[in-house]
């Protein structure tokens, strides 16, 4: 009988129950929504190291006063996001991250 691949949806067989989607509830409040947003993430064009360290220090300006820093360190480690700050930390700070920070992020930061 020939082999048949499935999509990747359709091989998971997990009950309802042990699926829970992120919480993104604290979202609508963080601080770099809106008129900063273009900070967080790299331009699609070039950027100088100094201008990505620049880009860096403000974004993570921000993140020091946010109210919900903690919760989007957490999503964006639960996640995996590649790209961008998250939480006051760029995508090489979080691969540096020690597991026990990244398996309890609140409590670290």
């Amino acid at each position: 009988m020939p082999r048949v691949l499935l999509p990747l949806c359709m091989s998971l067989l997990v009950e309802e129950e042990s699926v829970t989607p992120m919480d993104r509830s604290w979202q609508p409040v963080a601080l770099c929504r809106g008129n900063h947003s273009h900070l967080f993430f790299p331009p699609t064009t070039s950027e100088r190291k100094d201008e990505r360290e620049r880009r860096e220090l403000r974004a993570k300006a921000v993140c020091r006063v946010c109210p919900v820093q903690n919760d989007c360190l957490e999503y964006a480690m639960e996640s995996t996001e590649q790209y961008g700050i998250w939480g006051g930390f760029t995508e090489t700070e979080r691969r540096q991250l020690p597991a026990a920070i990244r398996r309890r992020i609140p409590a670290a930061v």
